[in-house]
Formats: C-alpha cells, sequence, structure tokens
C-alpha cells in the first residue's frame, strides 16, 4: 500500500514510536498515584514530553503542556475557555468542523475572514478588517483540505495590535511547519498527536497560554480534598489516568521531529507535493488546486470533470493506493474553494513515503483520470 493519507493520520510512524509503547505498557503504571517505581517511570516519561514539546515549539513552561485525546478535544477546552453565548469570533475561511461546531453549540457569533485560497495577503487583509471589536479569533496554520499555509504570524500580529485573544489550530503544521511560540502571541495552540507529530491515535496536545476552565472533572492525583478541579497546570486540564502508553510512543514521535527538523519534514513533504500538483496539472480532466508561490504543505486535493471522488478514491483503493475523498471533515474549507457540491480527492505526504512512491501513485491518478470512466 501506497498510503498517502497523512492529513487524517500518519499510519507509517518511527520504529522507536511502536518500541516505546510496547516498553509503557511493560514498565510503566500512572503518574501521580504512587511512589513505586512502574509509577514514578510514567510521571517521568509524561514529563519528559513535555518537555520535548517545549523544546520542538520554543514554549517555555513544561507544566502549560497539556495533554487531551485528539486536536479536537484541546480546541473544545480552548474555544470554551475564551468564548460563550453571543461573543464575536473571527474565523478563517478554512476552518474544521472542530472549530465550528463548538461555536455553534455555545452560540457564537462568527465572523468569517473568508481571504482567497493560497493568497495570504488577502487572508490577512480579511482578519486585518475583522479583528478590531472582537472577542476571540481561531485560525489553522495549514489547511486540512488544500495543505494551504496560512499567515499565522502575521494574524498573531494583528490580535496582539487589538488586544484580541488567539487560538491556532496547528492539526496540520506541528511536526511539518515552524510553530515558534516566542514569535507568536497565541493563547492556545491545539494540536493533535497522531498526525505530524507522528504519535499515536488517542494524544493531542494543548499549549495554554492562559489558565483554561476545566472541560471534565475528576481524579487528578492532586489536592483531593478539594471538590473543585485544581487551580494550577496541567492538573486543571487533565482529569483522568493519563495515557501514558500513548504519552510514550508521542514522545519518541516528537524526538524523531527535533532530530530531523520539523522544517526538513515539511520541506521534504512540500517538494512530493508541488512535483505531484505540477503532473497532474498537465491532466485535462483533473482540476488540481495547488500553488507556486510555497504557500502550500504536503497535502493537495484535486477532483476529476466526471468520476465522483468517493468513486475515485475506490479506484485508487484498488490499486494500492491510501487516499482520502469528500468534504473531510471541513464544509467551510470547501465553500471557501468552491467545491462544496462536490467534495475533493485528497492526498497526502509524510517522511517515509519515498520519490518512487508518489511517482507510482501519480501514475495511478494519471491512469484513472485518463479512463473517464
Amino acid at each position: 500500500m501506497i498510503y498517502l493519507d497523512s492529513a487524517a493520520t500518519s499510519f507509517l510512524k518511527p520504529k522507536s514510536v511502536k518500541a516505546a509503547m510496547i516498553k509503557a505498557m511493560d514498565m510503566m503504571s500512572s503518574p501521580g498515584r504512587g511512589a513505586y517505581a512502574a509509577a514514578m517511570r510514567a510521571a517521568d516519561k509524561v514529563y519528559e514530553c513535555r518537555t520535548l514539546a517545549c523544546r520542538l515549539f520554543n514554549f517555555s513552561a513544561p507544566e502549560n503542556v497539556v495533554f487531551t485525546m485528539n486536536a479536537t478535544h484541546a480546541l473544545n477546552i480552548a474555544i470554551k475557555t475564551l468564548a460563550g453565548q453571543g461573543s464575536r469570533v473571527v474565523i478563517s475561511g478554512y476552518e474544521h468542523n472542530s472549530v465550528t461546531r463548538p461555536l455553534h453549540e455555545i452560540g457564537a457569533e462568527v465572523t468569517v475572514a473568508a481571504g482567497k485560497l493560497f493568497d495570504p495577503e488577502s487572508t490577512a487583509a480579511e482578519f486585518a478588517d475583522n479583528v478590531p471589536g472582537a472577542d476571540l479569533v481561531i485560525c489553522n496554520h495549514v489547511s486540512n483540505v488544500f495543505g494551504f499555509v496560512q499567515p499565522i504570524y502575521e494574524i498573531s500580529s494583528i490580535c496582539s495590535r487589538y488586544g484580541v485573544p488567539l487560538i491556532i489550530d496547528a492539526s496540520q503544521s506541528a511536526g511539518i511547519e515552524t510553530i515558534d511560540c516566542s514569535r507568536l502571541d497565541a493563547d492556545f495552540i491545539a494540536m493533535p498527536g497522531h498526525k505530524g507529530l507522528l504519535g499515536p491515535q488517542g494524544t493531542g496536545i494543548l499549549l495554554c497560554g492562559e489558565r483554561p476552565k476545566p472541560l471534565m472533572s475528576g481524579g487528578t492525583g492532586s489536592e483531593s480534598l478539594i471538590q473543585t478541579m485544581p487551580e494550577h497546570l496541567p492538573d486543571r486540564a487533565e482529569a483522568g489516568t493519563h495515557n501514558v502508553v500513548g504519552i510514550a510512543g508521542l514522545c519518541e514521535g516528537i524526538r524523531y521531529v527535533l532530530n530531523k527538523g520539523a522544517e526538513n519534514i515539511g520541506g521534504y513533504e512540500a517538494r512530493l507535493c508541488r512535483e505531484t500538483a505540477e503532473r497532474l496539472g498537465r491532466v485535462p480532466t483533473l482540476e488540481v488546486f495547488s500553488s507556486k508561490d510555497g504557500t502550500q504543505a504536503g497535502v493537495l486535493s484535486f477532483r476529476h470533470r466526471t468520476i465522483d471522488c468517493e468513486e475515485f478514491c475506490e479506484r485508487l483503493g484498488k490499486n494500492g493506493i491510501a487516499a482520502r475523498c469528500g468534504l473531510h471533515c471541513a464544509p467551510l474549507a470547501h465553500k471557501s474553494a468552491g467545491t462544496v457540491d462536490t467534495g475533493t480527492v485528497r492526498i497526502s505526504f509524510s517522511p517515509f513515503i519515498s520519490h518512487q512512491q508518489a511517482m507510482q501513485a501519480n501514475a495511478a491518478i494519471e491512469k484513472i483520470a485518463r479512463s473517464e470512466n
């Protein structure tokens, strides 16, 4: 199988991730629940993962690295800390349902800063026009549908200028794009562990620039006498038993990214994406959504003139190629790009896909595209 669905989850991972998870199952229990060896090993591993995350994102407070189940969990914590019914929230035109659904649920007033696809200047201008007077801004760093790298540092500066809180959804950029917290004035940065950070499913991280409101309440292993969640982080946002096995795997995924360099991994994926886009762009039956000016990560969407996206993906699967089709849980992004009625076929790269595999996939896509029936 040629796996081209890393924007959904990094099915291909470093061998060290699996090894660390097996070791954790054999040797670790739960942190903060005892002073015996297995509990202390778990506590050390969890703290190590927090410190490695700080190194990767130039973040200075390990205790403010909160572990979550996934990016959706992290975003819900952040959104429900900073927004409520009637809050005026400005979002980009490329947000995922993990942002738009919580905002709908709480009754926020949503304004879309609808910049053009692969046009960071128009995106920044839209935010500059809409941020004044807002209660909150939420923006993803990279679109999960089109790989559009949004001007997040400029958007952060705009929010700082007007004193508006900012939540960054780094679901498609963590481990692939440079995220420098010393240059970002973000209140929260949310990310999954299972995509660019190369950890297992069931892991996520919320970098907290301020104290969050608890999304859940329960045991923390600390301050057990009080009947409210502790005030201090990370305990305040980490109710219940930690996913120590998952965190051990995530720790090794982050270590791999640190050793290779996020910019190197992202650069490699972007090169495969550009070459694929150029090749597929020569097929007259395909509409390829690509950028030629460096504003696209290793995520590429396309659609066929007559073949339905679901059917196209099914044919790819029969050829041993894993891709994704449809709306990708981001209907707003498709509305912004004009593809909401059809959806797209999405392919996404990883550091473990070779150039040869990418070219094999290209050939299969071309063959299907030119058949038209």
